[in-house]
């Protein structure tokens, strides 16, 4: 081969390594460290932001700004907490707040922050066979159970029984409203466990007719998609709050766990653009943002403002 000709293809192939090195340089003036391509940021999220398309949205802009790859496992509270306590993930998103604080104190988690909240409701038909209309949570609860019992072939309650955090509230209501948890689940064909996300639990509720509570912002979102035949029944409780968290997880306890990339994001989700973000989510398609920003809270059962606000500091391993 002529000198001139493998010339040619060592400088061809250095111009071809520049151009790759080049494009994967991060855009100057960033506010956050980038991070390579190839790097993967894994989360496990509740199912409500994935059934809402929140996280479609939100994704893509992350990954954009900070330059990783996200995987991102969608599932209930509960199996979230268990893919953190093993360290499948680097970070998780919860809304259960009595679960979140053993996470915390059992240090498989820090630097939780609250970045978002919703509210729950109760659904059911439109002709309401068990009354509940009018009533509290614990009152629509214990209508629901008598009438249920006395007639399961016209009042049932669909239950999402996977322990998310919705069914953590679920039976929070029942206990308020004086129940053992584990008497009502047994207490015949009226009470049906879905074993399933938000989502698929509204449909099948749809499908039987029954009742169920879920989230304002995917009961929302499916009523627009699927056109529901169920329809909000019970909404004013204060125990209806539903507070939406982020959690890093401990590098401690987990020496894999990307502390850098889970403290970046966290931050992110309670900065203003953030925020700004999920303050009119949702306003084109329903008339109303799906999500309100943690900021906004100011009602009984709403986090310390230094649970949104106090930005995690860098990890230094101390």
């Amino acid at each position: 081969m002529k000198k001139k000709t493998i010339i040619a293809i060592l400088a061809g192939l250095l111009l071809v390594s520049l151009l790759f090195s080049f494009a994967g340089c991060p855009a100057a003036g960033s506010d956050y460290p980038l991070h390579d391509p190839m790097v993967r940021f894994k989360i496990a999220t509740t199912t409500s932001l994935y059934d809402t398309g929140l996280w479609y949205h939100l994704e893509p802009i992350f990954e954009e700004m900070a330059n990783v790859e996200m995987d991102i496992v969608y599932a209930g509270t509960g199996i979230a907490l268990e893919y953190g306590r093993r360290g499948d993930v680097d970070a998780i998103i919860v809304h259960d707040r009595a679960r979140e604080d053993v996470f915390l104190a059992d240090g498989y988690g820090i630097n939780r922050r609250n970045f978002a909240y919703n509210f729950f409701l109760i659904a059911g038909p439109e002709n309401d066979p068990a009354g509940i209309a009018g009533s509290t949570a614990s009152e629509a609860f214990e209508k629901l159970y008598n009438a249920g019992s006395n007639d399961p072939n016209t009042v049932k309650f669909v239950s999402r029984g996977d322990d998310s955090g919705t069914h953590a509230k679920e039976k929070l209501i029942w206990s308020q409203a004086g129940f053992d948890y584990e008497e009502v689940r047994n207490s015949g064909a009226w009470y049906v466990e879905a074993g399933k996300g938000m989502g698929p639990t509204l449909l099948m509720a749809n499908e039987m007719q029954s009742y169920v509570i879920a989230d304002i912002s995917t009961f929302l979102a499916y009523n627009l998609k699927s056109g529901l035949d169920i329809v909000s029944i019970v909404e004013e409780d204060p125990i209806f709050l539903n507070v939406y968290a982020a959690i890093a997880i401990n590098p401690k306890t987990h020496p894999k766990a990307r502390i850098d990339i889970a403290n970046q994001f966290i931050n992110w989700l309670i900065s203003d653009e953030v925020q700004d973000i999920i303050s009119t989510y949702g306003e084109a398609e329903y008339g109303r943002s799906l999500f309100f920003p943690i900021a906004g809270c100011d009602m009984p059962g709403c986090p310390p403002v230094e649970d949104y606000t106090l930005p995690v500091p860098e990890y230094t391993g101390s």
